[in-house]
């Protein structure tokens, strides 16, 4: 409760002996104006300011956004995916109260949290504390990883099934090594968070002109630094197998609804040509 969270990023530390984030000393992040800031969980609940929202998806009640109002570090939601063997949750937020704990478990708990990628590690360990549950993590950002604990999962390889087969993380790459997007097979929907990101021009997507984009893909989003091309190729190709028709973005709204996969697909293309790449292999692809 009383160790150390960067304000900006909301990664929790190990220690309160800490002068700088490393997250946010990392190019792909960026200090404040004003300098460093750091905050505790007790003194973010002790202030009486926020409260974790609580949303279901306007066209599956099985998943929910859980987010920070008013906002915390990123403000990334996580999303609870509900079923009646379990419920997975993907991502995870730095802000958690008691309110959190006995809405979620009045929802079934949480079996699983999977996390994308190192700047929504968060508080995770107060949370797998809270729902006696296991944090997985790609192996392949260990080093990010600010306060470890037994909780955590390293997963290995480039797939992890969960609650026999009906959830699969999948490593994509990009944005960090191990960034990963998680399949809930049985609904079509892709989780997904900065390797493949949601874009507002993919929100509205009914008759909108050629060239116009549903998903962007970006080394670093506060800098505008993008992924060269054969990154965004690999990310492409990191979930060409996969059956999906909606995605769900970082940010509560940020999602497409239907031909998700061609899209990510459209989208990659367009993103490699704008770069320059005219001839670059991935616009021979064809779904």
């Amino acid at each position: 409760m009383d160790l150390m969270i960067c304000g900006m990023c909301g990664a929790q530390h190990s220690t309160r002996a800490i002068k700088s984030c490393v997250v946010c000393d990392d190019p792909r992040q960026y200090v404040p104006p004003d300098g460093q800031t750091w905050t505790t969980l007790r003194e973010l609940q002790r202030s009486g300011k926020f409260q974790n929202v609580f949303k279901h998806d306007k066209y599956d009640s099985g998943l929910i956004s859980i987010y920070t109002q008013p906002q915390v570090a990123i403000g990334q939601r996580a999303i609870l995916c509900c079923t009646e063997k379990g419920n997975i949750l993907w991502d995870c937020i730095t802000y958690i109260d008691e309110e959190t704990i006995k809405t979620i478990k009045d929802l079934g708990g949480i079996h699983a949290i999977v996390i994308s990628h190192p700047h929504y590690y968060s508080t995770s360990l107060h949370w797998a504390e809270a729902f006696d549950c296991n944090v997985y993590l790609s192996a392949e950002d260990k080093d990010w990883i600010m306060r470890t604990g037994p909780a955590h999962v390293l997963w290995e390889g480039n797939e992890k099934e969960f609650l026999d087969g009906q959830f699969k993380a999948v490593k994509v790459g990009g944005h960090f090594p191990g960034s990963s997007v998680l399949l809930w097979k049985e609904r079509k929907k892709l989780l997904v968070a900065d390797s493949i990101t949601v874009i507002p021009s993919g929100v509205y997507h009914v008759d909108r002109p050629a060239d116009t984009a549903s998903f962007t893909f970006m080394w670093s989003y506060p800098n505008m630094i993008p992924l060269p091309p054969e990154e965004v190729y690999g990310i492409w190709k990191a979930v060409a197998a996969l059956d999906f028709e909606d995605t769900h973005g970082a940010f509560w709204s940020r999602d497409t609804r239907g031909q998700s996969k061609k899209r990510v697909l459209d989208s990659a293309k367009i993103f490699i040509r704008f770069m320059g790449y005219t001839e670059h292999a991935i616009h021979k692809v064809t779904l």
